[in-house]
């Protein structure tokens, strides 16, 4: 390895897997509802995809900082939404999957969340496409968004009312936060 990779990994230590908790849904409106309440209460929490071994009905978990787990479940117990079960993630096998998946093809940025593809031109962020899914809210989504840019767009969130357009408000908040780099 060389003399900066070295450095380089000195400077940027990995955040420790026992640092971090899943927390385990019956359903993906519950994780939804408790993603809203936990940003709302401050907490800077994060969807990913369960990891094979504890996977439920649900194909959606919440990470979190495992230390906060008292208040975490506190704020959620306000808001009436209790998980199935809480696991630390304490080795590579409990390890959450990245909902994202970047594709770059050249002027065009594209985003998958879950089953949702954003694609965006890069020099303008000018939306150019959204597809998959299958709810019926997606060709109403597209309508209201494509060639619109990032800002001009409404969020998906506000108008669309099913898990596809929640994937899609997953790919459009990453795809805000990778063009405002």
């Amino acid at each position: 390895m060389s003399f900066l990779g070295l450095l380089k990994k000195k400077c940027v230590p990995e955040e420790p897997l026992q640092d971090r908790g899943i927390l385990v849904f019956e359903s993906t409106s519950e994780v939804i509802r408790a993603e809203n309440a936990l940003r709302a209460a401050g907490w800077k929490v994060k969807v990913k995809g369960p990891p094979p071994e504890i996977r439920t009905g649900c194909d959606l978990v919440i990470e979190f900082p495992l230390i906060e787990e008292l208040k975490v479940l506190r704020v959620l117990e306000r808001v009436g939404v209790v998980p199935l079960k809480v696991v630390p993630v304490q080795s590579a096998l409990l390890e959450p999957v990245n909902l994202f998946h970047t594709k770059d093809f050249g002027d065009f940025l594209m985003i998958r969340a879950a089953n949702m593809k954003l694609t965006v031109d890069k020099r303008t962020t000018t939306i150019v496409n959204i597809s998959g899914g299958g709810c019926p809210d997606i060709p109403y989504l597209a309508q209201e968004m494509v060639g619109k840019t990032l800002s001009e767009a409404p969020s998906p969130r506000a108008i669309g009312h099913t898990l596809c357009g929640y994937a899609l408000q997953l790919a459009y908040e990453e795809m805000q936060r990778q063009c405002s780099r």
